[in-house]
This record gives C-alpha cells, structure tokens and sequence, in this order.
C-alpha cells in the first residue's frame, strides 16, 4: 500500500513543484487514512451517469431549461396570505423549496471529486476519463449543458425570480475547477474540451464580475461576500485570470478580514445568526480555502495579517475550541443541524499544511470525513482533501 501513497506524492510534486509547504509524510498519512473510502467511492462513480440542470425542469422558474434555478431557504408561504407573497423565518428551511438543480451540482461535484482522487491514489485515468464525461455534460454538450450565469438561483415566490445571493450555491463548482486544473496540469484534458471548460468558467467568472446580482454579492459584508471571493480565486486558478486573482487578493485583505473579522477572530456576522455555530464553521472554512488558494511563493496570506493581528490564523485559533470540545460553546445551539457539526473542516487541515499543529491535525484526523447529512454537504466547501494538497 505504501506505492499508493508515493504515486500520489510524485504526482502532487509534479503538479506542484519543490514549493509545496506540507511534508510528504503528512501528504502520505492524509492519503492511507482517507485511501479506503475514496476508492470506495471512486469505483462507485465510475458506474455513474451525468445528470445535470436538463434532467429536472424546474416548472416555477422564469428561466428555460439550461438555467440553474433554486428558491430561498428560509421563505416560506405566508399563513395571513396563503397565495400572496412568501415570509421570512431565518434559519428554518422550507422543505417545499426546489432544491432538484442544486442537489445536481453537488452530486456533479461529489462524483468529479471522489474520481479525480481515485485517479491521484492510482494514476489510472478511468477514473479521469469518466470526470470528464461529466464536465462535458455540465459544460459542453448542447442538449445538457448549464448556462454560465445564475439569473434564476435563491428565487423568492411573489417577490423575486433570482437573487445575487444564489450564487453561493456554485461553491459546489469549486472542486470540479480544481480537479481540472490537476488534470490539465498533468495533460489528461484533449485541447478541445479544455477550451470548452475554460470558456464556461471564464464565462461565468465575467457574469458574476459585473451583473449586478455578482457585484451585490461580491460586496455582501458576511459569509456570502467571502465565498464570492473564494469561488471567483478557484475559477479565475483554472482560467488563468491574473486579474481577478489580482483583485481577490485586495479584496481578502482589505474587505475580508477588515470588514467581518473581530480582534479576538471571531466573526460577529456570522454569530448574530439563528444558527450562530454552523455559519461560524461555514464561513472560517470559506475564508480559508481562499486564503489558500490566493497564497503564491511571494505572499502568503495564511501568515498575512492587519496591523492589529487579525488574520486567518486569529480565525482558527478562536473556532479551534469550539471543534476540539463543542461543550464549549457559549451562546444558543443552532435552530436547525446543531447536531451535525463538526465534521472535518478545511480550515483545520489548510492550518497543518500550512504550518503544521498536532493539536489541529489529531482533531481534524478524528472528525467525520465523508459526511451524509444533505445540509452539511452543502455547506462544506472542500470535500476532498487531496486535491488541495500542495
């Protein structure tokens, strides 16, 4: 078995360079405790058939049946005006919401994730020929493929047809993008597709850029504004968008971390919500996926901080407590999936590659890796850890 593990570390170091900040030893331990259950899943995905936004026509939508569409979380019918325009009750999900487009990407997500690990276990490409069936489906293939924008996401019934913050729901995009830079890093893409995949992504990274639904949530003061910064870095990697990467970097720095991180770490937003745990997980681990995907040799933004000391690691060091020993925890359980946090965060795992901590490794290494509960899917930005070793 320990040929698997440094097949995998050859292929991340060709991937990567000499660069990389994790030891192979850590890389090699992430890979034998996570190996048995990614090849689990991968061979599972390999019998697996694209099924994309096409397959469920969403019959309240204003779009057509290429556009994603979703309805708000928390909107629900008006008991006063049953037929009139819906209410809000934070924190409490309507389960007669349309929910079939977005369970699409993340299945999409979850099988491209779970193949393209099997491929770095094994360096078979069955396993990256049968991700790329499914990104051509997603973004090639005229009859079934996703429109490059989100004009219909976060619909509310009798007050909006689409809402910028549906675009948090393509966070679910991020690792389909970083699986395939891993393998057009290593040639695995013919040159047509990779076109293709380029387009659709540069496509939607200029929607979301300057459609007013994208410039909304790009300036949104919580965990939507950070995870517009998080999946336009990932995107604009896979691209090769200097310019945005260059424009995410700032905004990290001087919008991010300034605007929504308090001097002990914690996020005041995020913890004024009816679900004060889960948005603070949420949100850590978004900012640190895009602290670590806007890191080059030259600057580090995992050791960035602002003059007073705010930084991600400020982050990690104030939720780190709340993971370890959930007892701790001093304000109001969750309304809804108090009992499904934590799982194996990001940010603890981004926190030992970048500067290792038995502390933060021995916990993460004990929480759930593969988690099945529907909402903590969806809110768990990286669920394959190795395709963001370095």
């Amino acid at each position: 078995m320990k040929t698997i593990y440094y097949v995998l570390i050859l292929c991340l170091g060709c991937i990567y360079g000499p660069a990389a900040s994790a030891s192979e030893e850590l890389r090699g331990e992430i890979a034998a405790l996570l190996h048995e259950e990614i090849m689990v899943r991968a061979d599972a995905a390999l019998e697996v058939l694209p099924v994309t936004v096409t397959a469920t026509p969403a019959v309240r939508s204003a779009g057509g049946i290429q556009d994603f569409y979703s309805e708000g979380d928390y909107w629900w019918p008006d008991p006063q005006n049953p037929d009139g325009p819906y209410i809000r009750r934070d924190g409490e999900t309507n389960p007669d919401n349309f929910t079939a487009h977005r369970e699409a990407t993340i299945r999409f997500s979850q099988l491209v994730g779970d193949l393209v690990s099997g491929w770095l276990l094994t360096s078979d490409t069955r396993y990256t020929d049968a991700a790329r069936l499914h990104c051509r489906a997603w973004f090639m293939d005229d009859a079934t493929r996703m429109n490059p924008n989100l004009l219909y996401a976060q619909a509310i019934q009798g007050i909006a047809t689409g809402r910028g913050i549906g675009i948090i729901d393509t966070i679910h995009l991020m690792e389909v993008s970083q699986a395939l830079r891993l393998m057009d890093q290593a040639g695995l893409i013919p040159a047509e597709e990779l076109r293709a995949f380029r387009l659709w992504f540069s496509d939607y990274l200029t929607w979301i850029s300057t459609h007013r639904y994208g410039v909304a949530e790009r300036n949104a003061k919580n965990n939507h504004g950070t995870c517009w910064v998080m999946q336009a870095a990932a995107f604009a990697l896979f691209t090769g968008d200097e310019e945005v990467l260059r424009s995410c970097r700032d905004q990290y720095k001087t919008i991010l971390l300034a605007g929504q991180m308090a001097p002990d770490g914690s996020f005041p937003l995020e913890l004024d919500r009816t679900k004060p745990y889960g948005y603070a997980l949420f949100n850590l681990d978004a900012m640190a996926v895009t602290a670590w995907l806007l890191s080059t040799p030259e600057e580090d933004l995992w050791e960035f901080t602002l003059p007073d000391g705010r930084g991600i690691r400020k982050g990690v060091e104030w939720m780190f407590p709340y993971v370890a020993d959930k007892s701790l925890w001093q304000l109001p359980p969750d309304v809804m999936f108090w009992e499904e946090w934590p799982v194996a965060h990001p940010f603890l795992l981004l926190a030992c590659l970048d500067r290792f901590e038995t502390r933060y490794w021995e916990v993460w290494k004990g929480l759930e890796h593969f988690p099945a509960n529907a909402e903590v899917i969806r809110n768990l930005p990286v669920r394959h850890p190795l395709l963001w070793l370095p």
